[in-house]
């Protein structure tokens, strides 16, 4: 953790290429340190959103690969456990495999070329689209018309 901020959620990556690869795809940083050569600690507001990519390899070739968008969690509220991440948070969407990791980093991508902010987006679109992925159906477009509907029902507190 980082000092005094005990309400922050860190996020500890790690990075030995082609061996034990952890990325932030997307998430508002507040603070950065360095850990090790091959590591560092990420930390984040509570409420924050942010994507997680890991990917472990062996010798014979990838083994491990997922990705997690999840929400940090504020201080004393309920939080999931998660792998490099402190305390836990409010996991939106979990996926493994690598084919479903770049189906999801497709959408991100996209919201990104629609000028959408990927932190910014529906907490219910990211657990459709691990529900989609789940359940084999077709993935939903994240457009601009959803992206201001949620933004509108946010700000009216619905």
């Amino acid at each position: 953790m980082f000092g005094s901020a005990a309400s922050l959620t860190s996020l500890q990556l790690t990075w030995i290429a082609g061996r034990c690869e952890h990325s932030l795809r997307f998430g508002r940083v507040v603070h950065e340190q360095p850990v090790s050569q091959h590591s560092r600690m990420v930390a984040f507001r509570p409420g924050t959103v942010f994507a997680l990519v890991r990917r472990i390899s062996s010798d014979f070739g990838m083994t491990f690969a997922s990705m997690s968008v999840v929400r940090a969690a504020g201080h004393g509220e309920a939080c999931t456990p998660l792998p490099c991440v402190q305390p836990g948070g409010d996991i939106l969407l979990h996926i493994e495999t690598w084919p479903r990791v770049v189906r999801v980093l497709a959408i991100v991508d996209a919201m990104e070329a629609d000028g959408i902010d990927p932190c910014d987006a529906s907490h219910d679109h990211w657990r459709d689209v691990a529900a989609r992925l789940n359940d084999g159906r077709q993935l939903r477009p994240y457009t601009r018309a959803r992206h201001a509907a949620w933004l509108q029902r946010r700000r009216s507190g619905r």
